[in-house]
């Protein structure tokens, strides 16, 4: 039964759970149709202060060779030195500098993203989904975001121009993120 309590009982330390835990995006394709991927290896922390949520912080880690959209021609392709070139820059890190209630379970949490070795700032805009404690006694909470970002803000900018005027893939990238994590003992 998921409950939304007191949040400052939610106050501590939480390691995101990648098994229940999704960070994806959605990029435009040849100006007509969406491709959806994931990334499936990542970790990640949260402190949480419930009692004032400027103090939380957020932390997470992605490794760059583990990008998924379901056809392994393409994902060879994200990561070879036209996209992520994983070869030289394995990680993709999110390090917050702000968190921020907006009201009711709204949240944003401001942090720098590098991609490719370039640093810039993102902001997340976060909901949050209640807590909850497990079958296996594990405290968990819940909390689903997203952003949008210029790919080639990060260096980014491998395109490939269509006939009927247009490029292959858009520069404007929607982030998702479906967070679980469970509180440290």
């Amino acid at each position: 039964m998921t409950t939304t309590p007191d949040l400052s009982t939610l106050t501590g330390d939480y390691t995101v759970d990648p098994a229940h835990t999704t960070i994806g995006f959605t990029a435009r394709h040849a100006m007509v149709t969406n491709v959806k991927g994931r990334f499936l290896d990542f970790t990640g922390t949260l402190h949480l202060d419930g009692a004032d949520p400027s103090r939380s912080t957020a932390t997470l880690d992605i490794t760059m060779d583990s990008i998924d959209t379901g056809s392994p021609d393409r994902d060879g392709h994200l990561k070879s030195s036209d996209f992520f070139n994983t070869g030289e820059h394995p990680k993709m890190t999110f390090r917050s500098t702000k968190a921020e209630s907006l009201g009711g379970d709204d949240y944003r949490i401001t942090g720098d993203l590098s991609i490719l070795g370039t640093t810039k700032p993102l902001s997340i805009d976060l909901e949050f989904n209640g807590a909850a404690k497990d079958p296996f006694g594990n405290e968990r909470v819940g909390f689903e975001g997203k952003a949008e970002i210029k790919r080639s803000e990060w260096g980014l900018t491998w395109n490939a121009a269509l006939e009927t005027g247009g490029v292959l893939v858009s520069d404007k990238i929607k982030l998702n993120f479906d967070i679980s994590a469970i509180k440290q003992a």
